[in-house]
């Protein structure tokens, strides 16, 4: 039972007072004296224990038994079933000619003050048992560097990054780009990853061996693994090369890359920590850098979802070695 926060007395000092009152004979004035409180706060308690017996000894409610101005229950209801559409608040309060702090008001008490995913399909979240269960694997753009460090740094237009239009009218780049292959164990999130020149079918196959030799010199076997539907992925030399390792190969249903959600995650972590997390002369001393923060990120910094380990920490409580 809750009590109002500033109550002289609790539930058993209540009931131990009226019982007193009522049942010993003792007076008012005695009682008052006694519990150190007031003569009608005393008559209120003893006349509610008379009315509605234990339940009389609870505290009521501060609030009106009626609110004039209150905002009709329909008319909150119209108001929720709008936002779970993803309607903003602006749009609400036009829309139902209310005030926008009303309508805030309103969408923070249902529960409703922030959109985040509501209205999408809720998220299908998953996490493989053993290392090397599944293993995701995929590939993200930088662009190189050449003269310093670009436009996130200094400001202004990027100086090498720059392209031009060719006979054709396509937009070429003149500097081009690097490709970081990254993969990452689904259960420990245990990653590795490379700078290469492409992402072409050879440099795929030849990245994935790697990153088994990898996983196993961690004591993880990879069994499968799980890609986008990107061309290096769909290529039958990728294919051989699953077969040839042992591993059932999965790709994502197609324009659902949360499917690869882990990967996805980890390269916006990489992006932060390593790509855009220092100031590069060259794309050689960013790429130098990356050795570094993968040793970081995989033995020191410490996952939320791992319950604050570290992926080495998690791997070695999987695999009950800790050496």
């Amino acid at each position: 039972m809750r009590l109002h926060a500033n109550a002289a007395l609790t539930l058993k000092q209540r009931r131990e007072m009226v019982l007193a009152v009522v049942r010993d004979g003792l007076s008012v004035r005695d009682a008052a004296e006694r519990w150190q409180i007031s003569e009608p706060t005393v008559r209120k308690w003893v006349r509610r224990f008379e009315l509605e017996g234990e339940r009389g000894l609870v505290d009521r409610s501060s609030a009106p038994h009626s609110i004039p101005h209150r905002i009709p229950a329909e008319r909150v209801e119209a108001l929720c079933a709008l936002r779970r559409l993803r309607f903003s608040g602006p749009e609400l309060a036009e829309l139902l000619e209310m005030a926008p702090s009303t309508v805030s008001g309103l969408l923070k008490r249902e529960g409703l003050g922030r959109l985040g995913r509501l209205g999408f399909e809720p998220a299908q979240r998953y996490e493989r048992e053993r290392p090397g269960e599944l293993i995701h694997v995929d590939v993200k753009k930088l662009g190189r560097i050449v003269g310093g460090a670009g436009k996130r740094i200094v400001g202004g237009d990027s100086h090498y990054t720059s392209s031009f239009t060719d006979r054709d009218g396509h937009r070429r780049n003149t500097k081009g780009w690097d490709f970081v292959h990254i993969a990452i164990d689904d259960a420990t999130r245990l990653a590795y990853a490379e700078v290469l020149g492409d992402e072409t079918a050879r440099t795929a196959v030849a990245f994935l061996s790697r990153a088994t030799a990898f996983f196993a010199r961690h004591g993880i076997t990879v069994e499968r693994l799980l890609t986008d539907n990107g061309s290096p992925y769909r290529s039958a030399v990728h294919a051989l090369a699953c077969r040839a390792l042992g591993i059932r190969h999965l790709r994502t249903r197609p324009r659902r890359p949360q499917t690869n959600g882990k990967a996805e995650r980890f390269i916006r972590t990489m992006l932060a920590g390593w790509a855009y997390g220092a100031i590069y002369r060259s794309s050689a001393e960013r790429t130098a850098a990356l050795d570094g923060w993968l040793w970081h990120y995989n033995h020191r910094r410490r996952h939320s979802a791992l319950s604050r380990q570290t992926p080495a920490e998690r791997l070695n409580n999987l695999l009950g070695s800790y050496s």
